[in-house]
Formats: C-alpha cells, structure tokens, sequence
C-alpha cells in the first residue's frame, strides 16, 4: 500500500514585513515535471509550475500574520503556517516531509529534511506554492504601501526599504519585534 506523502515548505522568515506563508502539497501521480526549489526558479517559471501545481495536486496553505510572528516569534510562527497548511489540504496525509530542522507539533508522521526543497518533489512544490503565494499577497500590499517598495523587496530588508522604514515609519503590516523595525519605532 503506497502511503499519501505530503511535502511542506515555508516562504517569509526573513522579511520585515508581511506574513510567513506555509504551503503543503500532495503530488499528483506522476508528479510535475520541472519542480526544483523555488529560489533556483526563475519568477516565470515559478508561476507556471505553481498553476500546474494548484491544478492537479492537493495543496493547502497556511500562514502567520505579522501581529502573531510578533507576539510568538518567527519560528513558533512558521511551525503554526505549517499546521495550518497541512489542515487545509482536506487529505489526511500518511507521512510528511518538513523543509527545515524542526518540525510542528502534530499526530502525524513526520520527518524535518534540511535542504529537502531540493531533495523531495513534493517539497519543492509546497516551496513554489508558498513563495508565489506570499509574493502576490507582498505586490497587492505595495498597491497600499508604496513607500517600501514590496513590489520588488517582497518586505525584505534592502536598503530602499531601510530608508523607507526611517522616512516614513512602520506600517500595521510591519514586523514590529524585528530589530530594523523596532529601531524606526524609536526615530518616530
């Protein structure tokens, strides 16, 4: 008996602003050709395979809004995004595979592969999923926020968006319990 796999993956723990997104993705049979990890992607390439993904796999998404990364921490945040997914695919899963060192507090079987974005299809997937995800959700929020150039940073910590953050301050969607953050609170 083939036992459902899940792979699970994680985009946003380094961004000053924005949620950290989780995707779970059960592949289809016979998987999707051409998925890697998504940082070796192009964005092209990487919005292709994502409607290839969502279009014939099981996928779930999960995530942490920038309050609660806040208030637990990156990390405890992430491991949330990721139970989260995995609750959303609707498919109980037999086993997971966990981008990363650590993995969630759950009932299923799991295991944490370090690298495993570039080891396991099914990881790789989730990996695609969950940057595209965050990557719209990043775009949509500069339509709001000009200031700090998401469109391009995605709310990473580039100089632009440094110089944003000290000329016009944080805004709700701002990772207030992150150092460059925090410091533009004490300028204001």
């Amino acid at each position: 008996m083939n036992q459902i796999v899940a792979g699970v993956d994680e985009a946003g723990r380094g961004p000053l602003a924005g949620p950290v997104v989780a995707a779970a993705v059960i592949l289809c049979e016979g998987g999707i050709a051409g998925v890697d990890d998504s940082k070796k992607l192009s964005a092209e390439r990487r919005a292709e395979l994502e409607t290839k993904i969502r279009a014939g796999c099981v996928v779930g998404v999960g995530m942490a809004e920038s309050e609660e990364i806040d208030r637990i921490n990156i990390l405890q945040a992430t491991l949330v995004a990721m139970r989260r997914a995995v609750e959303a695919l609707g498919s109980e899963p037999g086993h997971i595979l966990v981008d990363g060192n650590k993995l969630p507090e759950w009932r299923y079987s799991a295991e944490a592969v370090i690298g495993g974005d570039a080891i396991h299809p099914c990881i790789s997937a989730a990996s695609i999923v969950a940057k595209e995800t965050r990557d719209r959700m990043m775009r949509a929020a500069a339509l709001e926020h000009p200031h700090y150039g998401w469109e391009s940073n995605k709310g990473y910590p580039t100089r632009a968006h440094i110089e944003a953050l000290r000329e016009h301050g944080p805004c709700a969607l701002h990772r207030r319990s992150f150092a460059p953050v925090a410091q533009s609170l004490l300028d204001f």
